[in-house]
């Protein structure tokens, strides 16, 4: 067994991570930065990350990356309390194209869907860190990879919260009958006010995106597994086989049987 104070366990990857809750008396102040990277994710509160660049603020659904070198005073903005996870990581185990390139670097996450998902993917983290188990380091990193890319895609798309929302909610809803005003009201918009948002953004009307996604799915089952294509229409939400024919000959130029040979 390494000892605790083992080099071998410095300076790979995530080195240290944790959960605060803190008060306004709360403050750090590094004059000459860090040798290694600052990510916080705030889950409610107000905190502050105050850099030679200036002074931001940090809200709930806020990812943080504070760059090393980087000299920083931070906290937790007075009059108020600061919920938030922390880690401190190298950079050598991650692509140059996810990280941000300025000293400090703030994003919020406006979709609940994904603020989840960063919530889920920061506790992962710090379970990992904190337990040490075997490939700890690996499964960190897969976490902090999952922010990260969460974040590049968020960026590359730059989609309304309430189309992110919409999205999951037909993923999740896939093989049921979706009513676009059912839909609608979920998201909190007019259903003629989302159909328009969602294919001004998407490209795609609700209902194409819905039989997109189950076409996809038909088409994996198609080449993986020994199910008919008719016990396919029904198992990712057609409920029609004709229309399920014609929505695979749309997206995809043939029939779920032409499909199979070729792809099998």
């Amino acid at each position: 067994m390494k000892p605790i104070n083992d080099p071998s366990l410095l300076n790979t990857g995530i080195s240290i991570s944790g959960y605060y809750l803190m008060s306004d008396a709360y403050a750090t102040h590094r004059p000459k930065g860090m040798t290694e990277w600052l990510i916080t994710y705030t889950l409610r509160g107000k905190g502050y990350m105050d850099v030679p660049s200036g002074m931001q603020h940090c809200i709930k659904g806020d990812i943080t990356f504070l760059r090393p070198g980087t000299p920083h005073r931070y906290g937790t903005v007075k009059g108020e309390e600061w919920d938030f996870y922390w880690a401190h990581f190298n950079d050598y185990l991650i692509e140059d194209n996810l990280l941000p390139s300025e000293p400090l670097f703030i994003h919020n996450f406006k979709a609940n869907t994904v603020q989840r998902r960063i919530n889920q993917a920061f506790r992962r983290l710090l379970f990992d860190s904190t337990e040490r188990d075997e490939y700890w380091q690996e499964l960190c990193l897969n976490s902090l990879r999952e922010m990260l890319m969460l974040l590049a895609q968020e960026q590359k798309l730059q989609r309304d919260p309430r189309i992110v929302e919409t999205i999951h909610y037909l993923s999740i809803h896939m093989r049921d009958s979706v009513q676009i005003e059912e839909l609608a009201r979920t998201i909190g918009l007019s259903s003629s006010r989302l159909s328009h948002l969602f294919k001004e953004q998407t490209g795609l009307s609700i209902i194409d995106t819905l039989n997109q996604m189950r076409i996809r799915q038909a088409a994996l089952l198609l080449t993986h597994t020994n199910r008919s294509a008719s016990e396919i229409c029904y198992e990712v939400g057609f409920h029609n086989y004709n229309h399920f024919i014609n929505q695979f000959r749309k997206w995809y130029g043939l029939s779920p049987s032409s499909y199979k040979r070729k792809h099998t």
